[in-house]
């Protein structure tokens, strides 16, 4: 095991935003939550194939202006996320490494095995609870990917609005009227 090359040591309080430029960068993902330093290691080559895919067929569909952006960070009211994809609106400062919510239209997370519980249980009312106005959740199955979609209802939750599976191209609405087709997709 490589030893660091350096003391390091957390901070004696809550975990915040500027606390995160003292981390190494070495591929892990770390976010803040409520205050605790979570860490999430590299994703494999899958996972960023897929999210490479969606976040192109997502550019290519978008409006003039938009951005679709990959692990870009989020500044939520009590966190510090990096969602694998962000849609960004036009209006949005394309400079700085945290994004403030506002300017968000859509978030995506691919689980991954170490990232299931996170994209499922955590994550989501955070977003949501940040007015992040469409979350998709992307899972990687043996017949390729299958998209759940969900749209934020009232500012405080998420309600699923439809799945898009391998087989299924269909005409979506959220964030822009778009045609989506995940059979070539990687697995």
């Amino acid at each position: 095991m490589a030893q660091p090359t350096h003391e390091w040591r957390p901070p004696e309080r809550p975990w915040q935003e500027q606390d995160l430029s003292d981390l190494p960068e070495d591929g892990s993902r770390y976010e803040i939550i409520d205050g605790s330093l979570h860490v999430t290691p590299p994703s494999g080559y899958g996972h960023q194939l897929l999210a490479d895919e969606i976040r192109s067929a997502l550019q290519a569909a978008a409006p003039a202006g938009w951005w679709v952006i990959r692990e870009a960070g989020l500044r939520a009211p009590v966190a510090n996320l990096i969602p694998d994809i962000t849609v960004l609106r036009p209006s949005a400062p394309t400079d700085g490494l945290w994004t403030h919510p506002s300017d968000v239209a859509l978030v995506v997370e691919i689980e991954s095995p170490s990232s299931r519980r996170y994209d499922r249980l955590i994550k989501p009312p955070l977003y949501a609870e940040a007015g992040i106005p469409h979350y998709w959740r992307v899972e990687r199955g043996d017949f390729g990917p299958v998209i759940y979609r969900y749209q934020l209802v009232k500012g405080v939750h998420y309600n699923m609005v439809g799945t898009l599976g391998p087989d299924d191209p269909v005409q979506l609405d959220e964030p822009w009227p778009m045609r989506l087709d995940p059979s070539a997709w990687p697995r």
